[in-house]
């Protein structure tokens, strides 16, 4: 047995923890790139604090998914205004973009040097600018993984810069400031969230330590998504879900996804969809054409146990078949209202240009079968049909 663990961010993890740790950005420098979404009210609160501590703050937007020329352009207001550290409050395109920004505040050459997939993939040279990550959702764990996932326009895709030296130097998770997510959004989120502890899980790369990891956050994900959808003020569900998002997080940093995320990535690069919704509906359909591929080819593979053993997690029946665990994702949708892709414009047309992108994508290296081009454009067809 061979394997790396690898989880160099610091963590700071409660509830109404943000006030105390905020204290510790002031030894990263006293200039900050703040960035966030553009609601400046969801930010207010930190902003505040970081002046408080006496800190200079620069505030930079990033709207919607970050794609490269937002990216550009908050390098630009940060190293114009000698910013000698970000901090990224947001969700996980907030926090994505952070990393790019600081790593190209100080690695000054054009993103797609750095880029994979539609780039030269070069590997960084210079230490990014210092980076505290701070997320108001619970879902992508992006606070605690080494990739930066942004959106090309011209190639309609949604690609990594990844690098070791992405990790955030930082992460200050306060389950207070998920509280506020609306039931839509929740429910998105918790979805990549639990995603993200399902596929390493499985994976060809787990490894003892994720496979701990991710039980864990699994049992959670089972038991509180749903209440933290119905009832967003309910914090134990709240603090239960953002423990889920950082597990998933250092999860996948180790063990990589599958290819419910390489679909994701050209899904989201081509229609306006968010990510979590796109995860959340080919979930249960990868799952069963993996099932149906290694029961066809890998019979024996230890995998399909781990299917099971999931199935067991959520259905709470320790007999429960692989399938049965498809069945369970499938009504776990339905209560949250999860709406198909094809409200967002995905028709068939384009399933096999997806297929195409999705094979292509990194996080396929790691799903536990290969799946052929028929059986991927078969998990669009089926998601289609529910």
């Amino acid at each position: 047995m061979m394997f790396q663990f690898h989880c160099p961010t610091r963590i700071r993890f409660g509830s109404g923890i943000l006030d105390d740790a905020v204290s510790d950005i002031a030894r990263f420098g006293r200039r900050v790139l703040l960035l966030s979404g553009s609601d400046f009210s969801r930010i207010e609160s930190v902003y505040g604090m970081l002046q408080h501590k006496g800190l200079s703050v620069v505030h930079a937007e990033v709207n919607r998914e970050p794609a490269a020329e937002t990216v550009l352009a908050c390098v630009d207001q940060g190293v114009g205004n000698a910013c000698d550290c970000v901090v990224a409050v947001g969700g996980g395109s907030v926090i994505d973009a952070g990393k790019a920004v600081s790593a190209l505040m100080t690695n000054r050459k054009n993103v797609f040097e750095y880029l994979e997939v539609v780039g030269e993939g070069k590997p960084l040279t210079r230490r990014p600018a210092p980076l505290v990550a701070i997320p108001t959702t619970a879902g992508s764990g992006a606070e605690v993984t080494r990739n930066a996932v942004l959106t090309v326009q011209e190639h309609r895709v949604k690609v990594s810069l990844r690098s070791d030296l992405l990790f955030p130097n930082l992460a200050i998770v306060d389950p207070e400031l998920t509280r506020s997510m609306p039931p839509n959004i929740t429910a998105n989120t918790g979805m990549d969230a639990f995603v993200q502890v399902v596929e390493p899980y499985v994976s060809l790369k787990a490894n003892p330590y994720t496979d701990a990891v991710c039980r864990d956050a699994v049992a959670r994900a089972v038991r509180w998504l749903k209440i933290a959808f119905e009832n967003g003020d309910d914090m134990t569900a709240r603090e239960n879900m953002s423990l889920v998002s950082l597990s998933g997080g250092i999860a996948l940093s180790n063990s990589g996804l599958g290819a419910v995320h390489g679909f994701a990535a050209p899904v989201g690069g081509m229609f306006e969809i968010p990510h979590g919704a796109v995860c959340a509906r080919l979930l249960p359909h990868v799952a069963a054409a993996n099932i149906r591929a290694l029961k066809q080819r890998s019979p024996d593979s230890l995998i399909l146990a781990r299917y099971a053993e999931l199935a067991a997690m959520m259905t709470g029946n320790p007999d429960a078949t692989p399938e049965a665990g498809t069945d369970w994702i499938h009504r776990l949708l339905d209560d949250l209202k999860v709406p198909p892709l094809s409200d967002f414009g995905v028709t068939p047309d384009a399933f096999h240009t997806i297929a195409e992108k999705a094979a292509a994508s990194s996080s396929m290296k790691a799903n536990p079968v290969v799946l052929t081009p028929e059986e991927l454009v078969g998990v669009l067809e089926s998601e289609s049909m529910n």
